[in-house]
This record gives structure tokens, C-alpha cells and sequence, in this order.
């Protein structure tokens, strides 16, 4: 017998749905759109205070890509659009420097104040120009999107070059470029159209894919150029909250091609191994980083508890438990599912702590900062209220 029925499915897609509409939203709007130099104002307290003005270039994506897709696919409301429009204009007219890479955080009136070495700024660029031009029918955005989406692989593959990390003397390939991109490459070809971004969706793939290690059951932030493990206290560090993100795009892709057994049983065995490294079964919850060899983690934060752990977790086990009817999928969608509802809601103000202990008390009451904001809540949300309908209408 199923663990969720068909009354407990509909109770759940209510609640995503209300949960998004009646709370997280209202958290963030309207006071986080900046009238005066336009984008968002996201740094905020506990109460929705305005904790700082600088502003993350990673959010002024993030939330106006939330905003477009709501517009989307759930109601043409003139308040999303407007509040996606914020986002983009403010990213083409502030966050791009001379040579074309894009700022991490600038001022509130849009002066640059940092770089990073990598190109993750543009990714959620993209999603947002993506986003809004297919709510407006903008073709010109729509190309700055593709573009911006090749000149990302050229950053990728080295012909266009950026600041180097490392010496280069322990080469690595990583989990974190192919992963975002692939969703950047979903969300990108079911808006506004990408061949080319078609095109690079099976590397990513494949790249995800040589990072998991079925000897000790994990999925690696990092291995060598041959997919191997790194013995080394970095290297060896994995983030289960980030595999079960790959997961479910994983799955999110074996879906998209109606059906995809080989891509579904590997975003499956992505989250099983990721649950059993990351669940904590003394407190619940998934912690944040692990050593899949049992020896220690280097970084002082590794058994805290994020918030966007949970939220990735929420939705690779609901997408996989409604692919599969599997009712472990079931069962850990309730356990993950009421350990974040009832630890990271903030009944009085509403939104989502974002930081926890091991053992469930809050470690800051800050809702927003330079990497907390309306981004992976409000995602899970409208991605598990959707996913319900879709399922139940079946």
C-alpha cells in the first residue's frame, strides 16, 4: 500500500501552493524591489529589514528567473512580470564588466564591487533573460540568452580563458559546471528554444555521471580527469545537498524525454547514495558536507544544516516517489519534508531560516545575504506544487 493516497498527495500540492503564494512571496514582495536604482534588495533580518543594500548578482537572476517562470506557467500576474523585468534590466545595465564576465556583487546603485573566478553570476543570468523573454516575446533577449550561454562553455573549456584557481599542478574535474548547466540548458530550450544548448545537455551528462562512484556509494564534487577519487581533505569532501540537486535534474531530464530509463535509474542511484551519505539519523535533516571514506571533514560548518539541502532533497524525493511509485521515495519525502517544516519555518515572520545546527536550533535569523534569498524555496515550492497536479491529473 502506497505510503502517500491520493487525499495526502492533494493535501501536499495545496500546501506547496500555499506555502509560495501566502508566505514566501509575501516575505519578499513587494519591499525587496529597489524603486529607486531597480533590482532587489535582499539582504534581509529575520523580519524582512533591510540588513545591507549591496546586491548579489547570483539573486538579481535567481529571483527574476523565479518571478519569470511563475509568470509563465502558473498566472500572467502584472506583478511578477514587473518583478522579473527589475531583475533583468538591472543585470544588463550594472552587472557586466568591460570584458564581458559578470560581477558578484555591486552596490546598491549598481557600482561593481567583486568578481569570482567563476562564471555562475551568468548562469542564473541566463535563466532570467530566458525567463522574461518568453513572457514578453523579446527575441533580442532571447539571443543575449543563447549567447551568453556559449560564451559559458567557452569559459568552460578553457578557449576563453579566466583567472586560474589553482596552479593547475593536481588537476580536477568537477560537479558543479555541468550540474547548473544542465538545468540552465533545461530551462533555457523550454522557453525561448537553444539548439545549441540541446546539443551540450548529454556531456553535461556524462560529466555528472563520472563523478559517481558506486564502490563507496557517493556522488563527488570532485575527481580526477578520469573520475577517480582525490585523497585529499578537500577533495575528498563531498556535498550530499548538491548530488541530490544533480539528481533531480537527472530525473527532470529523464522526464523531459518522456521516460528516460537509463537517465532515471542513474538520478535514482544519485539520490540513494546522497541520502544514505547525507541523511542524519540522529537528528534528521541533511548535513552539509561528508567524508564518504569516514574520515573527518576539514570545514568547521560540515554538520550544519542549510536550507537548500532540504529544499533539493523535497523535490528529487517527491519527483522520484511520483517516476517510480517506489514508496521508499514515499517515506523519505515525508521524513525530509517534515524535518525542514517544522525546523526552518519561521511561523512568525514567515520564509525560511537558513541556517540550523546538527541538532535543529537556528544559527542566524537572517533571511537573505550575499547566498540566501528567494531562490531555492520558492523553486521547491512551485516545482512540487506543479509536479503534484501534473501527477494527480494523471
Amino acid at each position: 500500500m502506497s505510503t502517500y493516497t491520493r487525499p495526502d498527495l492533494e493535501q501536499l500540492r495545496d500546501f506547496y501552493r500555499d506555502s509560495l503564494i501566502d508566505d514566501t512571496l509575501k516575505f519578499w514582495l513587494p519591499r525587496s524591489i529597489d524603486t529607486t536604482h531597480g533590482g532587489y534588495l535582499l539582504m534581509r533580518d529575520q523580519d524582512g529589514s533591510l540588513l545591507d543594500d549591496d546586491k548579489s548578482v547570483w539573486f538579481q537572476g535567481r529571483f527574476s528567473s523565479i518571478l519569470g517562470n511563475l509568470y509563465n506557467h502558473v498566472e500572467p500576474r502584472q506583478e511578477w512580470l514587473d518583478g522579473a523585468r527589475a531583475g533583468v534590466d538591472f543585470l544588463r545595465e550594472h552587472c557586466i564588466d568591460d570584458d564581458g564576465q559578470m560581477f558578484f556583487l555591486v552596490t546598491r546603485d549598481g557600482t561593481p564591487l567583486r568578481k569570482r573566478r567563476y562564471f555562475f553570476s551568468e548562469a542564473f543570468a541566463i535563466a532570467a533573460y530566458a525567463h522574461y523573454a518568453k513572457a514578453t516575446q523579446d527575441e533580442s533577449l532571447a539571443q543575449e540568452a543563447r549567447d551568453l550561454f556559449k560564451r559559458c562553455t567557452e569559459y568552460a573549456d578553457g578557449s576563453r580563458p579566466l583567472p586560474p584557481k589553482t596552479t593547475g599542478a593536481r588537476p580536477t574535474q568537477g560537479l558543479g559546471v555541468p550540474m547548473i548547466f544542465l538545468n540552465v540548458a533545461q530551462q533555457l530550450c523550454d522557453t525561448v528554444g537553444c539548439d545549441f544548448a540541446a546539443s551540450q545537455i548529454d556531456d553535461y551528462i556524462s560529466q555528472i555521471e563520472s563523478c559517481v562512484d558506486d564502490e563507496l556509494r557517493c556522488v563527488w564534487e570532485c575527481t580526477d580527469p578520469e573520475g577517480n577519487m582525490i585523497d585529499h581533505l578537500q577533495e575528498r569532501t563531498i556535498t550530499p545537498g548538491h548530488a541530490i540537486e544533480g539528481a533531480w535534474f537527472i530525473l527532470h531530464e529523464a522526464k523531459r524525454r518522456g521516460g528516460d530509463k537509463r537517465l532515471e535509474k542513474l538520478g535514482l542511484k544519485m539520490l540513494d547514495y546522497s541520502w544514505e551519505q547525507g541523511w542524519d539519523q540522529e537528528h534528521g535533516g541533511i548535513i552539509y558536507f561528508r567524508d564518504p571514506t569516514g574520515k573527518p571533514v576539514m570545514e568547521y560548518w560540515q554538520d550544519m544544516k542549510f536550507w537548500w539541502p532540504q529544499n533539493e532533497a523535497i523535490i528529487a524525493t517527491l519527483l522520484a516517489y511520483t517516476m517510480t511509485g517506489d514508496d521508499k521515495y514515499a517515506r523519505w519525502h515525508k521524513m525530509i519534508h517534515d524535518y525542514a517544516h517544522a525546523h526552518f519555518h519561521d511561523k512568525e515572520h514567515g520564509e525560511w531560516f537558513g541556517y540550523l545546527h546538527r541538532d535543529g536550533r537556528v544559527s542566524t535569523a537572517m533571511k537573505g545575504n550575499h547566498y540566501k534569498g528567494p531562490f531555492h524555496l520558492p523553486r521547491m515550492q512551485t516545482y512540487c506544487w506543479q509536479l503534484l497536479e501534473e501527477h494527480l491529473a494523471k
